[in-house]
């Protein structure tokens, strides 16, 4: 496995080199390209000489533990030996992981689509909890949150509400959030303090590049029309709301969320866009292999993933079977604590397929 790693150096030496490049310069996707590629080499290579320095270490403790005659000594280099020993399991996992196959989605903006299920206007009151949870959570990762489209009901919930979010790594830390989130509690508009369940669909898309997804503009079909529900001044009063639908797969897709017709037609194509390429990425993983659907928390969006329990202040997430009783700071856009032992569970599954 570390002879991958043996030219890792020479591998950051020539991409610095390509980063002065004038070419490289003159071509903001391509240096944005070797930037990204840059940073996780740096990330590499001060890993494995981390590594490095720690097994050196490991073998002179070791051979100062067999060669030493004084108890004391031997006592203190044994610890060493010990404590070293872990450091160097810790760190080859790390690099272990930074071998797997890379999710060429990760560092993509991410389309964040929440849609109202079963529960009425409690479902949609949800919606909009969820919305400003991950709004919370963005801002604390110092991400830009965008509203493409919304369609809002009345007492301050929405049917269905799509943001983009624009940051560093966005893909990578939202992808297993798709799926069914479950929410229980007892409805503002419930007198008897009976607990409801209700429930509300996320999906989580990869932003696809105009350079990625060619959309042939003859398979479109434009219709304007008037907006409608909440809006401020000329919202409702022009034709400004935009649908879009794409003949071939029949995808439709409705902004009015803005007062410019053109802006509103600018968000739908991103939204068509990143659709038809998500469409797209899961036809190729459904062709090359079943293994998706077999995996536990593979994403499906029919899949109940995750349930909210607000009288007991209780998340679980039923994929890691983890609990947490810490749902007013969850809520609250402090989603770490979830995100990150899910990254670290599919992480581990991944690993069983290349050790």
């Amino acid at each position: 496995m570390f002879a991958k790693f043996e030219n890792i150096h020479d591998k950051l030496l020539e991409l610095e080199g390509m980063l002065s490049d004038p070419a490289v310069l003159a071509n903001q996707s391509e240096y944005s390209k070797v930037a990204r590629e840059h940073s996780r080499v740096v990330k590499i290579d001060r890993l494995y000489t981390k590594f490095k320095r720690v097994k050196q270490e490991l073998a002179e403790s070791q051979e100062l533990f067999q060669q030493e005659e004084d108890e004391e000594m031997r006592e203190l280099a044994r610890s060493e030996v010990a404590e070293l020993g872990n450091k160097a399991k810790a760190l080859e996992k790390e690099l272990r992981i930074m071998l797997l196959p890379k999710d060429p989605n990760d560092e993509k903006n991410t389309l964040l689509e929440i849609r109202a299920g079963t529960g009425g206007d409690e479902a949609a009151l949800f919606v909009s909890d969820l919305f400003r949870m991950y709004s919370k959570y963005a801002e604390l990762q110092g991400w830009k949150v965008e509203v493409m489209s919304s369609n809002p009901i009345g007492i301050g919930g929405f049917k269905e509400i799509i943001v983009l979010i624009s940051g560093d790594q966005v893909y990578s830390q939202l992808k297993y959030e798709s799926g069914v989130h479950r929410v229980q509690r007892v409805p503002e508009t419930e007198a008897q303090g009976r607990i409801h369940t209700s429930a509300v669909t996320v999906a989580v898309l990869p932003e696809a590049e105009e350079v990625e997804l060619h959309i042939d503009p003859n398979e479109l079909r434009f219709d304007v029309f008037r907006s409608s529900g909440p809006g401020g001044q000329s919202v409702n009063t022009t034709d400004s709301a935009v649908r879009v639908t794409h003949l071939p797969t029949g995808l439709v897709v409705t902004c009015q969320d803005e007062k410019s017709q053109h802006k509103n037609k600018a968000k739908a194509l991103k939204v068509l866009r990143a659709r038809l390429f998500d469409q797209m990425e899961q036809e190729q993983h459904d062709r090359i292999s079943e293994e998706r659907k077999s995996q536990v928390g593979s994403g499906d969006r029919s899949e109940r993933i995750r349930t909210y329990n607000f009288p007991q202040g209780r998340l679980t997430d039923h994929r890691i079977n983890l609990t947490l009783y810490r749902l007013d700071d969850i809520m609250l856009g402090k989603l770490n604590c979830v995100i990150e032992p899910l990254i670290a569970h599919y992480q581990a599954e991944a690993l069983k397929t290349v050790q």
